[in-house]
């Protein structure tokens, strides 16, 4: 599944594109992917769907596009892909992997492109970028202010990548290209004066001088005649800089600041300013003579409608302020003071071998040690990461002592990376010229950790520190340690931390030094103490995780089986540790292909063993992990492999381990924090499939306590849930008798709170009708099913008939003709919009005579009601009325009006197709009068046969009045349905009534 935006809004999936209906329901899923992961006000998704005044029903047609969007993600398997449309309150959220998401993944490559140090990746790189746009951002939505707001910035970004694009050909000699990329955007937007000026600078540096100067030309005449204005500074620079004739303005820069190249000596700098001339051959350098950079130009434009996750990442790797390109070598002896020159920013280096201070930073005979480097071996096969790399270069850049914490699951990484980073950071740009150190703290292994005096100890040694100087006591290591660091540039790398405490001792004290810290857990009194930056490290996306493989296996051998790949990084998890245990194994078999592996791993009951190879492997890292938690959170992860859904509340962890809504949340956060589950919105957390198999391995022998309650707990929830979706019903099952008292339950305010949470917890709720049914405890297996009847109702096409089917079985088990009436009235309704109205019978007709002998009136009315629709769509109408009308009267018996209103409704409608007319105005009138203003879409189908029966009776103008009134009600409403059917029967009216 993948998000567009870059071009017109679009949900692409595997067997095509969504259809996502009008183009109010396109604009709402744009903001919504505008600020993916983040709520978005009601009040701004009205703004941005109505260009003029919104009508007074607004919100309740835009609720009606999210129901409608909303549907359409599910019934397209959207949860599969981790997208899911919630509602926050007055809200609502598009939670998605952010990586779906064209947008993102543009941003994602321009940020990269400013990373790079050759301009042909960064070549590659941008036109990766500008690949994915397919037209105009945002079309097909609604025009409005904030929807246009938005894609002017988009296409602000995107102008300004094909302008760092020609830079990056200018700087490879290829300027024909460069001017090739810049044409039709100078075309497209012959105002805009850097693109005029980049392509003239590109054709005339291409050997077109008469074209560059014709489009010179052809510009200036343009701004004067539609502006009144004379070229701006930039775009005359470029026509001097043609002409060969010195400028007194800088040159143009261009969005993407690539690192200087080496420079000859250094020449004097000109009291008139950078010069920028044509030389007799080579490409022109936008830099000026004596070396220095000119003050570059401002970041890449970002819209502030794009989610802050996108943006920040753009802005994150955008170049800083001024003057901090890296230089191509490391500054002479002569230049290793730090820069005074403020006119053109910090110093070039963010990292000056000796801090800003007159001070010596140490004799030479005081420290004749060479500098440390404990650095383990460079990881080999190392793949991707590129994202996090970029990341940790820009916190650890610093002066003032970063510390950066690189966090994530077992398995994911987190050692390779860091080292990875270490050795390429010091061996690449001497960041660290004093040296590197490095400490395995073991926080997780099944070895004893280190003392801090025992790595202590190891650092002073390495800085040069005699055995016989360093201190007994902990306290004064301590101190020794930070003195020394205070005058260098050290690099501290501690791995496999497990507390933040056994982290403060070993951090260094030194202005310029930098720590590097890893760690399965979130340390975040690391955070609050040490003003530690958090760096999360995230399962490994499918391209880095055939790259790991390829590293192995070879090219050939993976490139060969894309598909195959792509469902291993899912079976993995995208965990390097699990995808290195897969490689390993099909390195031991030449002869074996990847989609075999596949399959061997699809199997659940195999997978976690597969995993493991000798001493290494996912159970080995999970159970290290566990092994170090708190009581509560370990009883708690072991009860995680009895949950029967995909993610989890508080409420639900709860009632598995038996304790307070408040003490499971506590226990949660700390599965969260030690990366063994994830949040999602509205406080729900989501294992990954091998922890959650992994949790299943600690499941008690027997678990039924634990599973009671959980089913208990959701069956308590799903009778409220159902009262708050439909409390004009009655409820359609008691609790049983020997149901467990509940610690608390979830209440719901209202009707959409109870829907969201159905939807939420359908998985969990599905899953408890197999666990509940295979654990023989049948009467709440058919209790839980049938209390999904309010979502069923709501998604009918969502595909219930094996769930409903298993309420069925469980109810004949039961040997209770109440449930078994119930639930072939439910399946045989489903199965009748399915279209299978020979499957639907079957249980259709069985049902009355099943709720007759329970003696549930209300029960059998609505069965009736079930197989009369059913049978008139079948043709068989006399029948259908006769079980109508008896509907009618068993509703009337039981005195439950809504029953009543629900059959003289049905009743009607056959009247109407059996041409009664009279008798179903009656009928209509009748169910009218007893349904309440709160249940707006009753009322609008009931005035829609009132209307259709008081024209075909020669009425037209008292029709026109009630149909306008149902037009009225549910556009009010949002109910999209009822305005189709009102304004056809309006359409239906002679037009000279």
């Amino acid at each position: 599944m993948e998000f567009r935006i870059l071009g017109t809004v679009a949900v692409a999936t595997e067997t095509g594109e969504l259809p996502l209906g009008p183009a109010k329901r396109s604009g709402l899923l744009a903001m919504l992917l505008l600020r993916p992961n983040s709520v978005v006000r009601v009040e701004q998704l009205i703004a941005a769907l109505w260009e003029d005044e919104p009508p007074l029903h607004a919100k309740a047609v835009l609720q009606s596009h999210v129901s409608r969007l909303r549907a359409l993600l599910t019934a397209h398997d959207a949860e599969m892909y981790g997208v899911r449309l919630t509602t926050q309150g007055s809200a609502y959220a598009l939670q998605l992997p952010e990586t779906l998401l064209d947008a993102h993944r543009f941003e994602e490559l321009v940020a990269l492109a400013r990373l790079q140090h050759r301009p042909a990746d960064t070549v590659q790189m941008l036109r990766e970028a500008l690949s994915l746009w397919q037209g105009p951002a945002l079309t097909g939505t609604v025009r409005s202010a904030p929807l246009e707001a938005a894609a002017l910035a988009l296409e602000e970004l995107r102008i300004a990548s094909v302008e760092g694009l020609s830079e990056a050909y200018g700087q490879l000699g290829e300027h024909a290209r460069a001017a090739a990329a810049l044409r039709p955007e100078s075309v497209a937007h012959p105002l805009r004066e850097s693109l005029a000026a980049a392509l003239v600078l590109a054709l005339g540096r291409s050997g077109r001088q008469s074209d560059a100067l014709d489009h010179y030309h052809r510009t200036r005449r343009l701004l004067s005649d539609e502006l009144g204005v004379d070229p701006g500074p930039v775009l005359a620079a470029a026509y001097r800089t043609i002409l060969g004739t010195p400028s007194v303005q800088a040159p143009p820069q261009a969005a993407f600041a690539s690192q200087p190249q080496a420079q000859g000596k250094a020449q004097p700098k000109p009291s008139a300013g950078p010069v920028d001339t044509v030389p007799p051959s080579g490409p022109v350098s936008d830099e000026p003579a004596d070396g220095t950079r000119p003050d570059p130009s401002p970041s890449l434009p970002l819209s502030s409608s794009l989610s802050p996750s996108l943006s920040s990442a753009l802005e994150a790797a955008a170049p800083p302020d001024a003057g901090t390109g890296t230089p191509s070598a490391p500054a002479s002896a002569s230049d290793r003071n730090p820069r005074t020159d403020t006119a053109s920013g910090p110093a070039v280096d963010p990292y000056p071998e000796h801090p800003a201070t007159p001070t010596p930073v140490h004799a030479p005979a005081e420290h004749p040690a060479p500098a440390p480097n404990l650095l383990p071996r460079l990881p080999r096969g190392f793949s991707g990461r590129e994202a996090e790399l970029g990341a940790l270069d820009q916190v650890l850049a610093g002066d003032d002592a970063p510390v950066c914490l690189l966090a994530g699951p077992a398995g994911v990484g987190k050692t390779a990376l860091a080292v990875h980073w270490a050795h390429r950071r010091h061996a690449r740009h001497d960041r660290f010229p004093d040296g590197v150190l490095f400490a395995d703290l073991r926080g997780f292994s099944d070895t004893p950790a280190p003392e801090a005096p025992t790595v202590l100890r190891e650092f002073l040694l390495a800085l040069g520190v005699p055995a016989r100087r360093i201190p007994e006591t902990t306290a004064a290591m301590g101190a020794l340690y930070r003195s020394l660091a205070a005058h260098r540039r050290l690099l501290v790398v501690l791995d496999n931390a497990r507390t933040s405490a056994q982290v403060r001792p070993l951090l260094p004290g030194g202005d310029h030094c930098a720590t590097l810290i890893t760690s399965r857990d979130r340390l975040g009194g690391l955070i609050a103490s040490d003003a530690a930056t958090p760096v999360p490290l995230n399962p490994l996306p499918p391209g880095d995780a055939a790259g790991l493989l390829a590293a192995v296996l070879g090219d050939a051998r993976v490139s060969a089986e894309p598909a195959a790949v792509e469902r291993l990084a899912g079976l993995c998890d995208g965990l390097p540790l699990a995808l290195r245990v897969t490689a390993a194994r099909l390195a031991e078999r030449p002869d074996g292909t990847l989609a075999a592996m596949a399959g061997e791993l699809a199997d659940e009951q195999r997978r976690l063993s597969l995993l493991d190879i000798e001493d290494t492997g996912v159970s080995a890292a999970l159970r290290l992990t566990v092994r170090h938690l708190p009581a509560p959170a370990a009883e708690l992860f072991g009860l995680i492999g009895l949950h029967t859904g995909s993610d989890l509340d508080r409420f639900t962890a709860a009632a598995l381990t038996g304790t307070t809504p408040d003490e499971a949340d506590t226990a949660l956060d700390r599965l969260a924090a030690a990366h063994l589950v994830a949040e999602s919105a509205g406080g729900r957390r989501t294992p990954h499939d091998l922890v959650r198999l992994y949790a299943r391995t600690l499941t008690p022998e027997p678990a039924v306590e634990p599973l009671g309650r959980l089913l208990d707990h959701y069956l308590r929830t799903a009778l409220a849930a159902a009262a708050a979706a439909h409390p004009e019903s009655r409820p359609c099952c008691a609790l049983p008798a020997d149901i467990r008292p509940a610690v608390a339950v979830r209440e719901f305010p209202d009707r959409a709170a109870a829907l969201d949470w159905f939807e939420a917890e359908r998985s969990g709720l599905e899953g408890a009708v197999a666990a509940a049914a295979g654990a023989e405890l049948h009467d709440r297996a058919w209790r839980i099913a049938l209390l999904l009847w309010p979502v069923i109702l709501l998604r009918v096409g969502d595909g219930w008939v094996p769930l409903l089917e298993q309420c069925l079985a469980s109810a004949e088990q039961e040997n209770d003709p109440d449930a078994q009436s119930r639930a072939r009235a439910l399946l045989g309704w489903v199965l009748h919009e399915e279209g299978r109205d020979d499957e639907a019978l079957v249980h259709l007709e069985q049902a009355p005579g099943l709720a007759a002998r329970a003696g549930d009136v209300t029960s059998e009315a609505i069965a009736c009601v079930n197989l009369a629709v059913a049978l008139n769509g079948t043709g068989e109408h006399d029948r259908a009325g006769l079980l109508l009308s008896r509907a009618v009267t068993l509703a009337v018996q039981a005195q439950h009006p809504p029953t009543e209103a629900l059959a003289l409704h049905h009743l009607a409608r056959h009247c109407l197709d059996t041409g009664a007319h009279e008798a179903a105005l009656s009928h209509a009138v009748r169910a009218l009068d007893m349904t309440s203003s709160d249940e707006s879409a009753r009322r609008v189908l009931l005035q829609t046969a009132c209307g259709e029966a008081l024209a075909a009776l020669g009425r037209p103008d008292d029709a026109a009045d009630l149909l306008g009134q149902a037009l009225r009600t549910a556009e009010s409403a949002g109910f999209e349905d009822g305005v189709a059917a009102a304004r056809k029967a309006l359409d239906g009216l002679p037009a000279d009534r």
